[in-house]
Formats: structure tokens, C-alpha cells, sequence
């Protein structure tokens, strides 16, 4: 998916030379999953191993769909002079989404006492809704009318587009049973809360961002559970 559309838009830029914000929110809404929804789905369905399997998911897709964003939106973010490749390292060693992933992994290799993570526990069970709250006030009627094309784009790549391409995959390397249902749960879910924290603080288009997120969400209602029985019929 990051390869077709980076191909694209290497197609229209020309014609379109302003338009690499733009692409940046559409990249992040095609590309990042979100992870809480996977879960809450999988879970009741499938059980502790489809967990298992999702939170392997979770576990090398999240750090590699961060740091692939971040390399998106410092290419193609608001910037009048490209940032060289140090710039771009940097800006990936300091997102704090990709340190908080390589601090999990750091607690998961060496253990965290029980209180520090029940309190990183409460902590964190109020970032989806603060992540959220933020896609809603960044949420403007007229900008996603404005947007309505772009904005289709970056609802059907993502909840279309990518459980197709998961599907052919997962048909060319023979992956099968609860593994392939559960990537394509993971593929047909809507993309994650905090890509609008992403593009607003790294020069995407917040407000094409927010539009996405939010129409993504709507949209899945019909779409997941259509990708769900596919998933079981194969």
C-alpha cells in the first residue's frame, strides 16, 4: 500500500505540486491501523489466540508504520526546503510515539513493577479518548465537503484497499486459518486516532486528517463486518 501510493502521487505531482500535505493524511489513513479497535474485535471473536496473534500485529507494525509516517510527513509535510536525511533521523528518534513503543518493549524485555504499571495503565486508558476529542475539534463540516474527494480516497484505500491487498497476500505466501482472518481484521479497521496528532504537529493536512478519521470510523460500521465473514469464508 505505501509503495502504490507513493507511486501515485509520484504520478500527479506535477500536476498537483502542493499537494504534499494532502498526501501525507491520506498515506497515514490508508496505512496505520487502529489497534484498540483490532483488539476489541478479535478479542470476543477469536479469544486469547486471536489476541496472541493480534498483538504480534500490534507489536512489529506499530514501530514500522510510525517510523514509515514520520519519513512520509517530513518528506511531504509543509515545508518549503526538504530536510535532509539527519533531519529526518532525528525527527524519528525523537517522535513520542516511537519512544513510548520502544519503552513497551524495553518493560516487556525487563519486567515493570505492578504499580508503575497500573499507573501507566490508568494513564493510558484515557489516550484514545483524549485522541479522539482531539480528531472532533479538529472536525470541520466544511473542510470535509471541501475535501470530499480527497476524503473518499482516504476512506476506501484504507477499509477497501487494504483487506483486498491483504487478501492477495496472504493467498501468495499461503498464510491461512486464524493468521490470515486476523490480518484482515487488522487491515479492515480504521487508521489510528493519533495520525491527527501526527499531521497536525509535523505539517500534514490536520483538517483532511480529521475528516478521514472520522468517516473512516462511520464507514467501518458496514465494511468491517463484511471483511470479517470474508475472512471466515476463505
Amino acid at each position: 500500500m505505501s509503495a502504490l501510493l507513493i507511486a501515485t502521487h509520484a504520478l500527479f505531482r506535477k500536476r498537483f505540486p502542493q499537494s504534499g500535505p494532502s498526501f501525507s493524511s491520506i498515506f497515514q489513513g490508508a496505512t496505520r491501523f487502529h489497534g484498540f479497535v483490532a483488539i476489541a474485535v478479535i478479542g470476543p471473536l477469536y479469544g486469547d489466540e486471536g489476541i496472541t496473534l493480534a498483538a504480534l500485529a500490534l507489536a512489529i507494525m506499530v514501530p514500522l508504520l510510525n517510523v514509515t509516517s514520520v519519513i512520509v510527513l517530513s518528506i511531504y509535510g509543509h515545508s518549503e526546503v526538504k530536510p535532509a536525511a539527519s533531519a529526518v533521523a532525528r525527527k524519528i528518534l525523537t517522535n513520542p510515539l516511537i519512544i513510548a513503543c520502544v519503552i513497551g518493549l524495553l518493560f516487556n524485555w525487563f519486567g515493570v513493577p505492578d504499580i508503575l504499571f497500573s499507573s501507566i495503565d490508568i494513564i493510558g486508558a484515557g489516550g484514545l479518548g483524549l485522541a479522539l476529542l482531539a480528531v472532533g475539534s479538529g472536525m470541520k463540516l466544511g473542510h470535509a465537503a471541501q475535501y470530499k474527494l480527497l476524503l473518499t480516497i482516504g476512506v476506501l484505500t484504507r477499509l477497501i484497499g487494504m483487506p483486498a491487498i491483504i487478501i492477495v497476500m496472504s493467498w501468495l505466501v499461503g498464510l491461512d486459518g486464524l493468521a490470515r482472518t486476523v490480518a484482515i481484521i487488522a487491515g479492515a479497521v480504521p487508521t489510528a486516532a493519533s495520525s491527527y496528532v501526527m499531521a497536525r504537529k509535523m505539517g500534514g493536512n490536520a483538517a483532511l486528517m480529521s475528516s478521514i478519521v472520522t468517516f473512516q470510523v462511520i464507514v467501518a460500521f458496514f465494511t468491517l463486518p463484511m471483511f470479517i465473514y470474508i475472512a471466515e469464508q476463505l
